[in-house]
This record gives C-alpha cells, sequence and structure tokens, in this order.
C-alpha cells in the first residue's frame, strides 16, 4: 500500500484533538513544518543500530524519564537532575551486566498523553479531559481544556532546547566516566542506595586510574568521556509527528523528525487505524505498547505492518501488563513471536500496569508492585529462552513523593509531601537507583557472575 506523511488522516483515529478552528491548526501545522528537524535521520539509524544489538541480546535499553513534561516545570536543572539519574542507572548496569546500556530518554517530546475517557466531569461540568501540555491545560475551565494547536510550537520550542541541552550535558563533559560520583544527589547519596553507588564508582574510578597507568589516554577514548542519550515518547499527535517528518536526502526514506524512537500507545494499536498507518512508513526505530489485551495473533498482525521485512531493531515492545497479569500474558506472545522468528526488543514497562487510585482520588504506584513484575519479566525470559531486553520507567530526578514504598518507605500520608506529577506517579531518584541495581543484580544472575559490592565492601 502507498504511503505518505498524511496518508493517515483517511483512516480512523483515537485519543485525537478536535482543534475548535481548523484554518488556525493548519496554520500551525504549516508553521511547525517549515521548522528545522529536532533529529536527523542518522541519529535514528545509530539507534537503530544498537537496538538491534539489544534484540541480540548483546546490550540493555534502559527508557526513562518524565510522565508527561510540562510547560510550566521546565527549567535546565530538570533536565539535568533527570539525566543525572539516568547515567547513574545505566552505569549501574552496564557495570552489573558487563554490557553496553541504551540510553533513552522519556524528555523532548513527552507533552502528550492518551486517556482512559475523552471527557472529565466535575460538579455537573463536563469538560475535555487533559491531553498534555502540547493539546491543552490542566485547570478545569472550558478555555484551558479547549484543544489549542498553537501549543504545538511551544512544544517544539522545549523540545528544541531540552535536546540542546541533553547534547551539551553528555557531550560536554558532563557524562564523564570520572565524574560518577559527582552524580550522586544530595538525596540520592543520604540514601542506602547512595552508599551501594558510592561503593561501585569507587570500583570504577580505580578501574581508570589502573588504566591510565597502563598508558591509556581518557582524552583518546570518547566512550570514556561522553555519553549517547536518545529521545523517545508515545507518537499520540499526529498534526505534530507529520509536521516533523523529513525525507532524508542520502536514503530517500522518511523520518519523523521529533524523537529518535516513536511508541504507538496500548490505546492506539488498532493495525488499521491512524497511528500504526503513519508509524509504518517512518524509518525510526519503533516501539508498541503491550497490554493484557493484546493477542498474539493481532500482535503479529502489527509486526507484519510495521515491520515486513522483519529487520532487527526496528521494532521494541513494551510489556505493561501488571505484575499479576504478566505471567498469564506475556508468555503467549513471546511464543508467537519465537515461532514467526521475528526480531524484537522485549522491553518491560513496570509502572502503567501497576497503576492504583486511593480513596481520596489520588493515584499511586507500589514500588513492590513494580518490582514484582519486573522480576516475573526476567523469569518468563528465562524461562522461554529469550532475552529481557529492557526496562522502561516514569521517573525523574526530583525528589518527588508519588509512588509508595521503596527504601524511603514512602505511605500513603507521605504522598501530599511532594506530589507534582500532573498525570501518572514517577519513581523518584532514590527509588529508581534502588530498581537499577535490583535489575543489575538480575542481569548478573542472567550471566552467571558474580553479585554487585556492597556499601560496606
Amino acid at each position: 500500500m502507498s504511503w505518505s506523511p498524511q496518508s493517515w488522516r483517511s483512516f480512523p483515529i483515537r485519543q485525537a484533538p478536535t482543534y475548535p478552528h481548523a484554518a488556525a491548526a493548519l496554520a500551525a501545522e504549516t508553521e511547525l513544518g517549515a521548522l528545522p528537524p529536532l533529529i536527523f535521520a542518522g541519529e535514528a539509524r545509530a539507534l537503530r543500530a544498537d537496538l538491534a544489538r539489544v534484540a541480540a541480546g548483546e546490550a540493555f535499553m534502559l527508557l526513562g524519564g518524565d510522565c508527561a513534561e510540562t510547560f510550566a516545570e521546565f527549567h535546565a536543572n530538570a533536565v539535568r537532575d533527570t539525566l543525572k539519574v539516568l547515567l547513574q542507572m545505566a552505569v549501574v548496569l552496564s557495570y552489573a551486566a558487563r554490557a553496553p546500556v541504551v540510553k533513552v530518554a522519556r524528555l523532548a517530546g513527552q507533552f502528550a498523553k492518551p486517556r482512559s475517557a475523552l471527557t472529565e466531569t466535575r460538579d455537573g461540568t463536563t469538560l475535555p479531559s487533559y491531553f498534555g501540555d502540547i493539546i491543552n491545560q490542566i485547570a478545569f475551565t472550558e478555555a484551558d481544556r479547549t484543544p489549542d494547536p498553537l501549543r504545538m510550537l511551544r512544544a517544539y520550542s522545549q523540545a528544541a532546547i531540552t535536546l540542546n541541552l541533553l547534547r551539551a550535558f553528555t557531550q560536554g563533559g558532563f557524562a564523564d566516566l570520572h565524574r560518577v560520583h559527582q552524580w550522586n544527589q544530595a538525596f540520592v547519596a543520604a540514601s542506602p542506595q547512595g552508599e551501594q553507588y558510592r561503593a561501585l564508582a569507587y570500583r570504577i574510578e580505580e578501574s581508570l586510574a589502573f588504566m591510565a597507568a597502563c598508558g591509556v589516554d581518557p582524552a583518546r577514548a570518547p566512550q570514556l568521556r561522553a555519553a549517547t542519550v536518545y529521545t523517545a515518547h508515545d507518537a499520540l499527535l499526529l498534526p505534530y509527528e507529520e509536521a516533523l517528518t523529513r525525507q532524508d536526502s542520502l536514503t530517500g526514506d522518511w523520518y519523523a523528525c521529533s524523537a529518535h524512537l516513536l511508541w504507538v500507545g496500548d490505546r492506539t494499536r488498532q493495525v488499521d487505524h491512524a497511528h500504526v498507518e503513519f508509524l509504518r512508513g517512518v524509518a525510526n526505530p519503533l516501539g508498541m505498547k503491550c497490554g493484557p489485551t493484546l493477542q498474539p495473533e493481532d500482535l503479529l498482525r502489527l509486526l507484519d505492518a510495521l515491520n515486513p521485512t522483519n529487520e532487527p531493531g526496528r521494532i521494541t515492545l513494551i510489556a505493561r501488563m501488571g505484575a499479576e497479569m504478566l505471567a498469564a500474558k506475556l508468555p503467549g506472545l513471546i511464543r508467537a513471536v519465537q515461532r514467526e522468528g521475528r526480531n524484537v526488543v522485549w522491553c518491560c514497562d513496570p509502572m502503567h500496569g501497576n497503576t492504583m487510585t486511593l480513596t481520596n482520588g489520588r493515584k499511586t504506584r507500589s514500588f513492590d508492585r513494580i518490582l514484582a513484575e519486573v522480576r516475573a519479566f526476567f523469569a518468563i525470559h528465562a524461562a522461554e529462552g529469550t532475552a529481557p531486553g529492557g526496562i522502561h520507567l516514569e521517573m525523574t530526578g526530583k525528589d518527588v513523593t508519588e509512588c509508595l514504598g521503596g527504601a524511603q518507605r514512602i505511605a500513603e500520608a507521605d504522598l501530599e509531601r511532594c506530589y507534582q506529577t500532573q498525570c501518572d506517579p514517577r519513581l523518584n531518584g532514590t527509588q529508581a537507583l534502588e530498581l537499577a541495581f535490583v535489575v543489575a543484580e538480575l542481569l548478573r544472575e542472567k550471566r552467571d557472575l558474580p553479585a554487585l559490592p556492597t556499601a560496606a565492601e
């Protein structure tokens, strides 16, 4: 079937805003289409090659970042602190697995959020749901909840600044492995995970000192002084994605230049609908959320549509089923993929299937349930003889109290102390690092390696 960046418009679509003025929406899309791309085709191809190594079991993917980026809370320190935690987690995982970690940030584009209901009712008033800052605003008024196409331009500007910060931090010395101690934020450093990270950092520094003594010049080993961090987001708002789609001058392929990796959500993955139609035509690596309702035959049809040539690194399947459902649903999907010889990366999203709403209406997640899903994910892949390729987390560098439990023992009474998310609850830096150490031990068990050093060692 023929494809163009606009062909999705003739397909049914879900989770899409209705702009009140078509002319204003067209003007915003036209202006956005004339702006420079946010990422380049060569970068997306590099990520695809890295993910091919993940699919082969030679690397591990860490995908993490904000639930939903906002305009009001954007500043350089927030980007830096989230990057710090990602780098810490990547160091722990890479040291544990003795393999590369492909780092992907939910930043510079994660502005849109699918919702379980298209509208929200309060005190008899019904308005559109909040779909993220790229579409409308969270305040419950008619003006704020009305979709505004000009917000796409503001999202583009913030994404461009965020990407500039990420590139500056990762290439300008901030990601130098000689600085591993400096990545320990104050609230992480004071935790048991911070102590364990400090012990690991000493091991790394000793190794670097030994290399220097042997004549290895760090200036000639860019892998020690810089890091590559890719970006990813849910390709929910297709007018934005279409406007930033460009044809590569070298290959002639089309790339969605809003992020290196785009994923299709569990609510928008219908094979005959607009989101799959758009994504099948771009050459970026793609993710697909796999919830408990996904059937093996539907998964294979989606793989036929999104990766008909079965290229390694093209597709990442992100299981988000909940701790209880994973054991019942995931093995069937794995067996179908294995039977058909499909090349995929298997990734665990332990966040979205473990959300619960408290009696006061506050959404939260249990750290114990998150851990249970991660452990089940690894156990299932061990039983099936397949590679657990990655983990996908909603997390932040802020010291928030949004998820229950962990070494900090966050209780329901603690949630109000620093609950800042506008959509889903996120792990804070301490919880994210604690989870990284758990995943690290699972990777070491898989590779039959000794345990990581403890703080006492």
